[in-house]
């Protein structure tokens, strides 16, 4: 039976303390999204931080210029961002930079970024100028 929406059964982790994989319950802020061009596979990607990013600091990073993933030799790359991938949609309506979401999904390692792909979201928080 599934749970109704909104009923959060397990624990919420930080992004910085998130395991290596399986099903969690997390929050974070949107730190960038990315864009794909019209001639490519539709999907829209967003990296999730534990913090806030300062104002003026927010952007959209093209998706030719996607941020670096930072490997560690050895180790299972960056633990600071969450990588969160909406796949066959182009624009999820208010996932911007500077909001706050609350993320539920399987989580997988992907390019060094722990990645969560199509996941339940709740925006807890929008930006005041919006």
């Amino acid at each position: 039976m599934a749970d109704p929406a909104g009923v959060f059964p397990q624990p919420e982790h930080s992004i910085s303390g998130l395991p290596d994989r399986g099903r969690v319950l997390c929050r974070g802020f949107i730190e960038s999204v990315t864009y794909v061009p019209a001639t490519q596979v539709a999907s829209f990607t967003a990296i999730v931080t534990d913090h806030d990013v300062p104002r003026g600091k927010v952007g959209f990073v093209p998706a030719a210029v996607e941020p670096p993933t930072a490997r560690k030799p050895g180790g299972r790359g960056r633990r600071d961002r969450l990588r969160v991938v909406w796949l066959g949609r182009r624009r999820v309506s208010g996932v911007d930079p500077g909001c706050e979401l609350r993320l539920e999904g399987m989580l997988t390692f992907r390019d060094g970024l722990p990645t969560m792909f199509n996941p339940r979201y709740e925006i807890l928080s929008r930006q005041e100028n919006q």
